[in-house]
């Protein structure tokens, strides 16, 4: 009996880790995979474009904390399933926009089907049904949905080609329904059944988390690192160029931050029985600071930009894992949802608000001043980190 179920479970995992992959590759990338078809058919500023992800970012950040208490409440599979549903309704707005207004409508339904069905509400589900526990699961799920950016930019590029944008936009709709949402649906359906006997469903007042100083410390270092992760993403070119990297050099030092991430990810799924989550925490923390020193140093030599990409890869595969053991182990189990949520806010407005200040920047000192105050961000995150209580994670 007991074999069944671990067997029942393991598929259900291995089941959303697939429906994360594709609901990544749909929502989430395809701004980045249609963005030159639609600036050569469409003809809109840039600002236009820009702003669609933009909003779609500060939807997700708004509505994280409803879907995480509702995960809390034990409608995760709901939550997963219509998020997915709702994703290829907006991405169908998407597909037939021809004006600016309903672009943005189409990436604001977009924000809300990303809030309900991506990460921070599969490992809400995870954390509920596996508790302490969930760190191999969450490892399993973020694996393969790694690999989302790699399916996106060939078939975003092969079907735009064949179908047009508006073809492969339709070929993403018919992916969410037919495959995403049944996914969640069995998916987390299957891992709902029982949940971990220390998640309470009793709903915690948002005004608890907000009063406790450890909430306010993990959001902080959190936000810290988005902001040195996605300024430097953001620039990672004209940081290469500045530094006297060609541009053929540079592109390809850029392609290996996705694949080091799913590596990073496979190396901790190795090393999770022999390494705890505070020291992995601290070393991966440590490998974003050394990132960022290479940076700044990449001018010197070239093999430094790739030896940057490939351990801030690494560490920021690894971080997605960590974050929610961290935030589970140091706040504890109950209303992990609305916690994990209500911290989504500042780390996705920080994200929101990197390329802002990765452009401000650049204008006042350049690639240098930009990859100190980066580094220094690093340094933070990682002081933060290490006075983290020692048995909070």
């Amino acid at each position: 009996m007991q074999k069944a179920r671990d067997m029942t479970q393991s598929r259900a995992v291995w089941m959303l880790a697939l429906g994360q992959t594709l609901a990544y590759a749909c929502i989430f990338y395809i701004f980045a995979a249609l963005i030159a078809r639609w600036r050569a058919e469409l003809g809109w500023p840039d600002s236009v474009f820009a702003l669609g992800p933009t909003l779609a970012i500060l939807v997700s950040a708004a509505c994280a904390p409803f879907a995480g208490r509702a995960v809390d409440r034990g409608f995760g599979t709901w939550m997963m399933t219509g998020g997915a549903v709702m994703g290829a309704g907006f991405l169908v707005l998407l597909a037939t926009t021809r004006a600016p207004p309903t672009y943005l409508l189409a990436w604001l339904g977009l924000g809300v089907s990303q809030a309900m069905s991506l990460y921070e509400t599969c490992f809400a589900v995870l954390i509920r049904r596996f508790g302490p526990e969930a760190r191999g699961a969450i490892t399993r799920v973020t694996l393969v949905a790694g690999l989302a950016s790699t399916l996106a930019f060939p078939a975003g590029a092969a079907l735009s080609a064949t179908l047009g944008w508006r073809g492969a936009v339709w070929v993403a709709v018919v992916t969410m329904l037919l495959a995403v949402a049944p996914l969640h649906l069995f998916g987390a359906r299957a891992l709902e059944v029982e949940r971990f006997p220390g998640a309470s469903v009793r709903r915690l007042a948002a005004l608890d988390r907000l009063r406790d100083g450890r909430f306010w410390q993990l959001a902080l270092l959190f936000s810290l690192l988005n902001l040195n992760h996605w300024t430097l993403l953001s620039f990672l070119i004209p940081i290469l160029h500045e530094k006297g990297v060609g541009e053929t050099l540079a592109v390809a030092v850029a392609s290996c931050i996705g694949p080091a991430q799913v590596a990073g990810r496979f190396a901790l799924m190795r090393a999770e029985t022999w390494i705890g989550t505070r020291p992995a925490t601290l070393l991966t923390l440590a490998a974003v600071v050394a990132a960022s020193l290479m940076l700044l140093a990449a001018g010197l030599a070239a093999p430094l930009a790739f030896a940057f990409a490939l351990t801030q890869g690494a560490a920021m595969g690894t971080m997605t894992i960590l974050r929610p053991v961290i935030v589970s182990g140091t706040l504890g189990m109950e209303g992990y949802g609305a916690t994990a949520g209500l911290m989504s806010i500042p780390t996705l407005l920080a994200s929101a608000a990197a390329p802002v200040l990765g452009a401000f920047l650049l204008s006042q000192g350049g690639a240098v001043l930009l990859v100190a105050i980066t580094t220094t961000l690093a340094m933070a995150a990682l002081a933060l980190a290490a006075r983290l209580p020692r048995g909070a994670v």
